[in-house]
């Protein structure tokens, strides 16, 4: 049993003020595994100060130096691979498989982080002007349970090279990943100040961040209802958002698409991090002649999928990061059986002999219409809605009907019919034949899914303010 009771402020692990405790619940088993001592507004506060007093220097630093920083949390990092991996799968039931992924793009992330830095030109020439790209201040960073370390590692990487400081809130049910991110961050003797790390309630922390007038941006990643929240807080003092929200991904396979290639990767594009994945591919556009010949693949395939103990390397679907979502997930397959839909695989309980745990079994429906709430809205675990099309037309009119606009999939033996395609489908990442990240193109959303984007320059620039110095003659 772990008892987590310090935030880090101002370079120290510090108790906080606050004294309230959330318990930390397994996934797996629901067995208590600890629980961690909220921060509360006068914590909140204290470390927006140390921001702000951190942020008069770092600000300053140059290029070669916040390389260094940014290469000494890399090597922190490294040194705890294990651990990283480890507790992912223990407090989020994250499976061994995503884990390791997740661990490798935050390795990846730093890398990219620095290379941005090498490229970047902080000063440009507009006109006849010179423009410098300013860091914009204290960044408050709002993430989410479900790849925790991951968000704050590329958010924080960003910040430090836009040489601004930030207070993060995690999530408090991440409270055992934070805590050893913490120690890496620690190990990595960044300048006091530069990074202040509060676990807490969204009502409370998340609440001072967005209204606090010493934050000038929030950099916020979760679910679209609270992401509005946070807009229409930060609006008061017009902080600047980046808004990464939900989605509710197309996966196009077009008629001329080698099935049992595409269809396997359809699968892993909606069971990805056990369903709970913003960008996973949760709506499936078919040719509807295709139907029969598909079904029979995704039985095969879905009959072989391993559900189970995230730390066993062969599974695939591990569960719920709680019962709350759990019981969510299960709603939502009795909703779609109420509209009409018809189960492919899986249903509603849980998987013989994983009573104990937040298991769902992989859900396929079909006979699924764009108009059902099955279809419309973002579930948030392993249930697939398959619809059919008959026209390429048809296909992008159904993938664009929502209000989200994240990311789509489009799969097709013609590598020019897929980017034709692609390229008519509002969604911020477009994935052609396969499922992949560039750390150094745009992520982001369309319509409801966010607003502006992260990663590269595009990512880089919402943490800077352009200052045009104009030089009369």
């Amino acid at each position: 049993m772990k008892t987590i009771d310090k935030i880090y402020i101002n370079g120290e692990f510090v108790t906080p003020q606050g004294t309230e405790y959330f318990d930390l619940i397994s996934p797996t088993t629901n067995e208590k595994l600890g629980k961690v001592r909220l921060g509360n507004t006068e914590d909140t506060q204290n470390a927006i100060r140390a921001a702000k007093n951190a942020f008069k220097t770092f600000s300053k630093t140059t290029a070669s130096e916040r390389i260094q920083y940014l290469t000494n949390i890399k090597s922190s990092v490294e040194k705890r691979k294990n651990d990283f991996i480890n507790v992912m799968t223990e407090e989020y039931g994250g499976t061994l498989q995503f884990a390791t992924i997740s661990y490798e793009y935050m390795l990846k992330g730093f890398d990219s982080a620095i290379d941005l830095l090498k490229s970047y030109d902080f000063t440009k020439t507009m006109g006849q002007s010179e423009v410098q790209m300013t860091p914009i201040g204290v960044v408050g960073i709002i993430i989410p349970w479900n790849s925790s370390n991951g968000f704050i590692a590329s958010k924080l990487a960003t910040v430090i090279v836009a040489g601004c400081t930030t207070v993060i809130k995690p999530s408090e049910m991440s409270a055992q990943q934070t805590q050893l991110m913490m120690e890496c961050l620690h190990h990595a003797q960044l300048p006091k100040g530069v990074v202040n790390i509060v676990n807490g309630l969204g009502e409370i922390v998340g609440a001072e961040i967005s209204r606090n007038p010493d934050i000038a941006k929030i950099s916020f990643t979760g679910s679209t209802n609270v992401g509005k929240i946070i807009a229409k807080e930060a609006i008061n003092s017009m902080k600047r958002v980046t808004l990464e929200l939900g989605g509710k991904s197309p996966n196009i396979i077009l008629d001329d698409a080698d099935f049992p290639k595409a269809i396997p990767l359809a699968i892993a594009a909606a069971f990805m991090n056990n369903g709970q994945a913003c960008i996973a591919g949760t709506r499936l556009l078919i040719p509807e002649n295709k139907l029969e010949e598909i079904k029979l693949i995704i039985k095969e395939i879905t009959s072989n999928i391993i559900v189970g103990d995230p730390k066993n390397p062969n599974t695939a679907v591990g569960p719920m990061v709680s019962t709350k979502q759990y019981n969510r997930v299960q709603d939502y397959i009795q909703i779609g059986i109420n509209e009409g839909a018809e189960i492919l695989t899986g249903g509603l309980g849980k998987p013989d002999g994983l009573e104990n745990g937040n298991f769902v079994k992989p859900t396929v429906f079909i006979n699924v219409n764009n108009q059902m709430r099955i279809a419309k809205e973002e579930i948030f675990g392993p249930v697939l809605s398959i619809i059919t099309y008959k026209t390429e037309e048809e296909a992008i009119e159904i993938a664009n009907d929502t209000t989200y606009g994240l990311q789509a999939y489009v799969s097709s033996s013609d590598e020019k019919r897929a980017h034709n395609v692609a390229s008519q489908i509002n969604a911020g990442r477009v994935q052609i034949n396969g499922i992949g990240h560039d750390p150094m193109a745009p992520f982001g959303g369309f319509k409801q899914s966010g607003i502006g984007r992260e990663f590269g320059t595009f990512g880089l620039e919402a943490y800077l303010e352009p200052r045009a110095l104009i030089q009369q003659k």
